[in-house]
């Protein structure tokens, strides 16, 4: 119900993407996680802190960073980085910004289908290194074991979702 107490077991950092409902993906229900949705699963102060509040107040143990196939914020990147042309919106900007130093070693021209996977996945993995690094108060409990911060990828196409980062 949801007047229960909060009680999520992980924490999860996806991309606002309408297609990405993270209680939907991993079948969860009222308090089970707390979920941060943000463009591109990017790391702003807001979302630390964020996570920060949750550790230190629930208890969850696991911290995932889902990215997604078929990314608008990172495709945006990508063809920002390409065309040399930014998006308009300093807004939208703030967010394509965050992104484009993880993948630019990544862009060639005319071959912006093949990197997109690439792309995501490399953006999933520097979040989560930005996670275990950005924040004290996260870096110790995953230096002490008793926080795990990893990547996944959810695949829009099957609905699977695909873990790669800081998995043992």
């Amino acid at each position: 119900m949801a007047t229960d107490a909060q009680r999520p077991f992980a924490i999860v950092l996806g991309c606002s993407d309408s297609r990405t409902p993270v209680e939907i993906v991993f079948d969860a229900g009222f308090g089970e996680l707390f979920v941060i949705r943000i463009a591109g699963n990017i790391v702003a102060p807001s979302v630390v802190g964020s996570i920060e509040f949750a550790v230190s107040q629930f208890g969850s143990r696991l911290v995932v960073v889902m990215g997604h196939t078929r990314c608008g914020a990172v495709g945006a990147t990508v063809k920002a980085i390409e065309t040399g042309l930014g998006p308009e919106s300093k807004n939208i900007r703030s967010i394509t910004d965050r992104i484009a130093p993880h993948i630019q070693g990544l862009v060639r021209p005319g071959d912006l289908d093949g990197i997109a996977r690439e792309a995501v996945r490399v953006n999933v993995r520097a979040s989560a290194d930005h996670l275990r690094h950005g924040s004290r108060i996260i870096e110790e409990l995953v230096a002490g074991g008793r926080v795990a911060v990893v990547g996944a990828e959810y695949e829009l196409e099957t609905g699977a979702v695909h873990f790669f980062d800081g998995v043992p």
